[in-house]
């Protein structure tokens, strides 16, 4: 794609080129329809997301006297459950979830002492994460940290190992989560000179964590609560990450230069559609369906398939299947030149220095 076809404000599809182009903006001005939360509907998501859930960890506990391997079979469930949690924490964030801004914000710091996600924290960098999305001049807050090709040969040696270790499916959606949740978040990094609301946001989801915790502790002790908090926690998530990677790191997403970067444009074309099997979409809070999201965070995660079908051209713009999806874990960085999100291999091709000794 050339530098003028990428500044048109009109998007096609990347699997069906023959579709009509669709304009953002006005495609932003419709989907406002679809803004407004149904409490009924808010009040049953988080019903049969929070009780399976809080029944999954009473009943992992009560089978770890059978066997601890049997007990840790219902781990990923759990996960799944927890990890819709956040979803509908992430809503709160956005103030999509409930009607009012104040009942939002309270049920979204409810649920972080489950999700270990300090709720004031994660919403700050969260909206700065919407507000920059593609922009390679405000990269490092609420993302996945990812360079340019000329950026990275610039790197020191040292720099590039590091960026590589970091890029690799094992530290991504491994180590990198595990350290993210339960380490990172318990002190406002990155906003520690914001305010006291993001050191209270931290220190207290720590202290309520800990006395919700302080219930399994006591009816079954520390050893089977961490057998169980843990693994369960880790997989919802891994899983996350892999989403939240998956949403902006394809082929042909969207970065540009704050001079020629657009809010619409790297919302609608640098986010990804997802399409997962209708009970992973479930499960995942149809937040698979991101580029409607980006465009229009205000629309409860619930009406997201409502847009779908509304808006059937959205189906086919960047859209991945899972096993698709799996495959954008080799990328890597960013060539501004041919537009496109490359693999270190790919990118021994656009400069050979990328891939010279020490590299």
């Amino acid at each position: 794609m050339n530098a003028i076809e990428h500044q048109s404000t009109f998007i096609g599809s990347r699997d069906n080129t023959d579709s009509p182009p669709i304009d953002p903006r006005r495609l932003m001005r419709d989907l406002q329809a679809f803004r407004d939360p149904r409490p009924g509907r808010s009040a049953w998501e988080l019903a049969v997301t929070l009780i399976p859930f809080l029944a999954l960890f009473v009943l992992i506990a009560i089978a770890t006297e059978a066997g601890y391997y049997f007990a840790l079979g219902a781990t990923p469930l759990a996960g799944l459950f927890l990890m819709r949690l956040f979803i509908i924490q992430h809503d709160c964030g956005h103030g999509a979830f409930l009607r009012n801004r104040m009942s939002n914000d309270w049920l979204g710091r409810a649920l972080s002492v489950f999700t270990l996600t300090p709720y004031d924290c994660w919403r700050r960098s969260h909206a700065l994460h919407h507000a920059a999305t593609g922009n390679l001049d405000a990269r490092g807050i609420g993302d996945v940290d990812t360079l340019t090709v000329r950026e990275y040969r610039e790197r020191t040696p040292i720099q590039r190992l590091l960026y590589r270790l970091y890029r690799h499916p094992v530290v991504l959606l491994g180590f990198g989560p595990a350290y993210q949740f339960l380490l990172r978040h318990r002190l406002p990094f990155g906003l520690m000179k914001d305010g006291p609301i993001y050191w209270s946001s931290a220190i207290g989801t720590n202290l309520a964590t800990a006395l919700i915790l302080a219930i399994p502790v006591f009816l079954w002790g520390f050893g089977i609560t961490a057998m169980v908090f843990f693994p369960v926690l880790i997989s919802a998530a891994s899983l996350g990450v892999w989403l939240f990677y998956v949403q902006h790191q394809f082929p042909e997403a969207y970065w540009d230069r704050a001079a020629d970067w657009s809010f619409h444009d790297a919302a609608l074309r640098g986010s990804s559609y997802l399409d997962l099997p209708p009970i992973f979409s479930w499960f995942t809070g149809y937040i698979g369906i991101h580029h409607v999201h980006h465009l229009a965070s205000r629309i409860p995660f619930y009406r997201l398939p409502e847009v779908l079908a509304e808006h059937p051209q959205l189906r086919d713009l960047n859209r991945f299947t899972a096993l698709e999806a799996w495959g954008t874990l080799r990328l890597a960085l960013w060539d501004e030149g041919g537009r496109v999100l490359v693999s270190f291999r790919e990118a021994c091709r656009i400069r050979s220095d990328t891939c010279a000794p020490g590299s």
